[in-house]
């Protein structure tokens, strides 16, 4: 596996900023997700890695070298996409094959054996080497589809969105494997994803991406606790964060202009009265959405609360977030 860095990188598609000035160091074994929604650059940041697209500005190196002007074969990258990919007229077997039947590869017939056979048995899925890729499920699919990429054992594996078209249950199963995967191979990793969950339980670090910009770059619980923007905060968390002004509660840092709750970090029992809109019980946890003056708030509270609709209950800040006037965390 290897060692990739990003410095200083920008793509643009005519007037249209795809990238700008992205910096970032993903070493060897890191599990790194790109967090963003639609239009935010994750996918330009990956084809530039992978060679599909070559920035304007800026360096790719991949164990120390420049591969800005290195073809995709040459970097010895794989790419995971959100569609299968596969062939299906091929059995899983022969798809596990292709990979290493490319002139570059030139891999003899006993190391492919073994390499497929491994690979399956990663995957689970060495029980459907012989049926038609026709004959899978989406999930088989999508396994098949990741051990194309495995059987090459590329220095770094490029992964777009691959579970987004699966259904809930199967994406939960699918991300406990990826991981699993992950920590058995040491595999280094960059996944792309809209999905706050899959970032959040995936990733040894996150990079949160917003009109081509990283906003912020590192783990999990950092971006979550300390995030460096009132839209990185907005990222991360589900619900999402309360975004309110100061003036509603007092004793703001100076500058101040909006303060940040999480459902979690907001107190009952003292403090401003609010009006109970709406109760969710959720079987570990109850879910309150409150009404203070012009102003929707989440919070959460014990799962057998007595609380009902148009109550009235008083709450306070507990580790609030402060942010200033252009959305900056004030520390």
């Amino acid at each position: 596996m290897a060692e990739v860095e990003l410095r200083n990188v920008s793509k643009s598609f005519d007037k249209e900023i795809g990238i700008a000035d992205v910096s970032l160091t993903i070493n060897d074994g890191d599990f790194v997700v790109l967090l963003g929604p639609t239009g935010a650059g994750k996918t330009t940041t990956l084809r530039c890695i992978a060679g599909l697209e070559k920035p304007e500005v800026g360096e790719i190196l991949i164990d120390g070298l420049n591969v800005v002007d290195e073809s995709p074969a040459q970097r010895d990258v794989a790419m995971v996409f959100q569609q299968y990919s596969l062939y299906p007229h091929l059995t899983v077997r022969e798809n596990l094959e292709f990979p290493l039947k490319s002139p570059i590869l030139k891999t003899p017939p006993d190391v492919m054996k073994k390499k497929v056979g491994e690979v399956a048995e990663v995957l689970r899925i060495s029980h459907k080497l012989d049926n038609k890729a026709t004959a899978l499920s989406g999930g088989e699919m999508q396994r098949v589809s990741m051990g194309r990429a495995l059987v090459r054992n590329p220095r770094i594996f490029l992964m777009d969105e691959p579970l987004s078209s699966l259904d809930a249950k199967l994406r939960g199963e699918l991300r406990t494997e990826l991981k699993r995967i992950q920590a058995e191979l040491g595999a280094t990793i960059l996944y792309v994803t809209h999905d706050q969950i899959e970032a959040m339980t995936l990733a040894t670090q996150i990079g949160v991406l917003h009109k081509g910009r990283l906003e912020q770059f590192g783990t999990p619980r950092e971006i979550y606790e300390t995030p460096a923007s009132q839209y990185v905060a907005t990222r991360l968390g589900s619900p999402r964060i309360n975004t309110l002004p100061v003036e509603l509660f007092g004793d703001a840092p100076t500058g101040a202009t909006t303060i940040g709750l999480r459902p979690e970090h907001i107190s009952l029992g003292d403090g401003q009265e609010c009006k109970v809109t709406r109760v969710e019980h959720l079987g570990d946890q109850t879910r309150l959405h409150l009404r203070l003056i012009d102003h929707n708030i989440i919070t959460l509270t014990e799962p057998h609360t007595k609380i009902q609709v148009g109550d009235v209950v008083a709450i306070r800040p507990k580790n609030p977030l402060f942010f200033d006037a252009n959305g900056s965390l004030i520390v």
